[in-house]
């Protein structure tokens, strides 16, 4: 009995030493570490909002996000989207300065908005700002394919065959699909003439076909809930932005959100898988020479390489299809939507473009030169860029303790880098910063943002530079010139304006126009 008790004692102690451990480790992680860190940077000038326990910043930043919301900005000749979209970010450098600490849950976010640090950042000559690991719902949204996964032989590879799919002469291939697209959105325009139409929307119908059809080789139709579970999953994970789940709690306790959202994901990778097999069977029928040239073919190839470096698994090929119907989608379909209601809103802007697109191509439909010689729609596009640009935030890490600029930023603090607040600082671009003009760009971005090179960031700069950047373009400049020859445009007083971050910067209520056929 004795020795018995003896060993319940030993157990006892060991498990009240454990449990002791535990909390010391809680404490830290969850109090200790903040302050240090918060102590460490604020001797180097970079102060922020008090950290809180638990949540960090999180409940500020959701709450002011919120009160934005519920106000519609107002029509004028103002554009200023930062305090909306990002209202943390417009009020807390006013009071902290251009570059601050912030905290989701426990997590230290150097937020940067100053353009020499973002360009050292996003240049990474010395591989020490990788990408963030992807939160959950992220993960589940674009798995881990060539926007989230880091650089080394795999990401290489993707870029590799991105770069092949959607550039030179690819890229020119590529337009009579997005002529035809246009063309079938178009028609739907015809039982609108004279009346309100709903443009967000519609631009949403035409990018999801032109990526399907030049990427993957089918329809919309046939995408449609690739599409839409993918939507589900973007509005899952703008809800759950801000949301902090205690580590290992989450394992065990799961949120309904979670849970469909894993569910959505099963149901994506088995669509895409669907169709691959569709691909892969004309192929081993007999039916096809090869698995195609478009982005899906060269993926399928790629997987069935026999050279084992450039074979890529299953995963890869399916994380690379979510992030090409989600990047080839959303971003293109708010550039087209912020531009309809910028020349919707200048109208004087909007003849100006007109009269550059009926003096290329006059009634006819676009062409590959024509399309690289629109001057005017280029500045237009960029000043919408700037102003509406549709990726607010770029992330990245300090992989170790490095110096940045005249800081040094310890190891695993997040860089949050605010492309918004870049794009609209009078001290860049001039004290009208807020204003629409396109004019700023006619002799290139350099020179529009006073020689700041990494202060337009509407696709990333360096190694990392969005791939699909001329893809977009010719998408945009082709749908803008098709509705341009056909119709003028002007807001409709049922329109509310209210910029939004929903994965890209989107009009929350949309954008209604009154269509008027020339």
């Amino acid at each position: 009995m004795t020795s018995l008790g003896g060993l319940v004692i030993i157990v006892s102690s060991f498990l009240c030493l454990l449990l002791v451990l535990v909390l010391i480790k809680i404490l830290y992680k969850l109090w200790l570490a903040p302050a240090r860190l918060q102590k460490l940077m604020a001797l180097q000038g970079i102060k922020g909002p008090p950290y809180r326990l638990i949540h960090g910043n999180t409940k500020d930043i959701s709450n002011m996000i919120k009160e934005a919301v519920s106000k519609p900005k107002s029509l004028s000749s103002s554009h200023d989207v930062l305090s909306v979209v990002q209202p943390h970010v417009h009020s807390w450098t006013k009071i902290y300065g251009k570059n601050y600490l912030q905290w989701h849950g426990s997590k230290a976010q150097l937020v940067i908005t100053e353009p020499e640090l973002c360009k050292e950042i996003l240049n990474n000559k010395d591989k020490a700002y990788p990408k963030t690991v992807p939160e959950s719902f992220v993960k589940k949204l674009l798995g881990d394919g060539l926007v989230t996964t880091e650089e080394g032989e795999k990401w290489a590879k993707m870029r590799r065959l991105a770069t092949h799919a959607f550039h030179g002469e690819s890229l020119k291939s590529m337009i009579p699909a997005m002529v035809a697209s246009a063309e079938t959105m178009l028609e739907r325009w015809k039982n609108y003439e004279g009346k309100e139409i709903e443009v967000f929307e519609e631009f949403r119908f035409f990018t999801s076909e032109v990526i399907s059809r030049t990427a993957f080789g089918s329809s919309y139709i046939e995408g449609q809930h690739i599409f839409e579970m993918l939507m589900k999953l973007g509005f899952l994970l703008t809800k759950n932005s801000f949301t902090i789940r205690v580590p290992g709690i989450s394992k065990l306790f799961k949120t309904g959100d979670e849970i469909e959202s894993e569910k959505l994901e099963k149901d994506v990778r088995a669509s895409i898988l669907e169709i691959v097999r569709k691909r892969e069977e004309k192929v081993m029928t007999g039916g096809e020479d090869s698995f195609g040239s478009d982005f899906l073919g060269l993926l399928v190839k790629a997987h069935h390489d026999a050279n084992d470096s450039q074979r890529i698994s299953v995963d890869d090929l399916i994380d690379d299809c979510k992030t090409f119907y989600v990047a080839g989608q959303e971003t293109t379909n708010s550039l087209l939507a912020w531009t309809v209601f910028l020349l919707a809103h200048h109208t004087d802007w909007q003849e100006e473009t007109r009269k550059e697109v009926i003096q290329m191509f006059g009634k006819q439909n676009p062409n590959p030169d024509g399309i690289a010689k629109l001057k005017t729609m280029s500045m237009v596009i960029n000043e919408c860029l700037r102003l509406y640009s549709p990726v607010g935030t770029l992330l990245r890490k300090a992989e170790r303790e490095v110096k940045l600029g005249k800081l040094i930023v310890p190891a695993n603090v997040e860089l949050v880098m605010s492309c918004l607040s870049l794009h609209h600082d009078p001290l860049i671009w001039g004290q009208d910063a807020q204003l629409f003009k396109p004019e700023r760009f006619a002799e290139g971005v350099a020179k529009a943002s006073n020689n700041n090179a990494g202060a337009f960031l509407p696709f990333g700069v360096g190694p990392r530079t969005c791939v699909g950047l001329n893809f977009a373009t010719i998408e945009a400049k082709i749908a803008l010139s098709m509705v341009l020859q056909r119709y003028s445009f002007t807001l409709s007083p049922g329109y509310v304006h209210l910029p939004f971050q929903l994965v890209t910067n989107r009009p929350l209520r949309g954008v209604q126009v009154m269509l008027h056929s020339l």
